[in-house]
């Protein structure tokens, strides 16, 4: 396992693991469709999430962005419960940043609690890892990055490899 991260203003090329969800939208009521998550040494990992029984928000707007649907997580999804055992396994004792993270937290903390688990990892927002400065040049760095990169789809470990990508740029200055 790698060693913690240390937050200082030093250029640190170490890569944070980033986990991103897609989500059926943005509410009280959506829920987790996708987890997406990218480790330090880049290997990414990706699953769809199948929909409990009470979780029937679907928002068309992010379905159109994402493009899942409810009959794909119902036929490939993994359930809340074996989503949650694959985090835990995978990030146990960790910290684990999103760029999202009032969305994200919210979004494991349905999936965890469908799950009858609580996660053995932290959540932490990205932005606790920038300066100021380097929060100002995020959304550049990114769109630059992201353009470097061409077409991507629109999905969980895509998104948390942009994002640790950013971080890893921004950081190099």
């Amino acid at each position: 396992m790698p060693p913690p991260l240390t937050v200082d203003r030093q250029p640190d090329l170490t890569a944070p693991t980033v986990l991103d969800i897609e989500a059926s939208g943005l509410g009280r009521s959506s829920y987790p469709i996708e987890i997406g998550y990218v480790l330090p040494d880049g290997h990414a990992y990706c699953t769809l999430v199948q929909p409990e029984p009470d979780w029937t928000h679907w928002d068309t707007g992010a379905a159109s962005l994402h493009r899942i649907t409810r009959e794909l997580l119902q036929q490939r999804g993994l359930s809340a419960r074996d989503v949650a055992k694959l985090l835990n396994a995978q990030l146990a004792g960790t910290t684990v940043y999103t760029d999202g993270w009032a969305n994200d937290f919210t979004w494991l903390n349905v999936l965890f609690e469908a799950a009858g688990m609580s996660p053995r990892f932290k959540l932490e927002n990205l932005r606790s890892l920038l300066s100021d400065k380097e929060a100002d040049q995020w959304h550049t760095v990114k769109a630059q990055i992201a353009s470097e990169r061409g077409t991507q789809r629109h999905r969980a470990s895509s998104d948390a490899r942009l994002i640790q990508l950013t971080l890893q740029r921004i950081r190099a200055g």
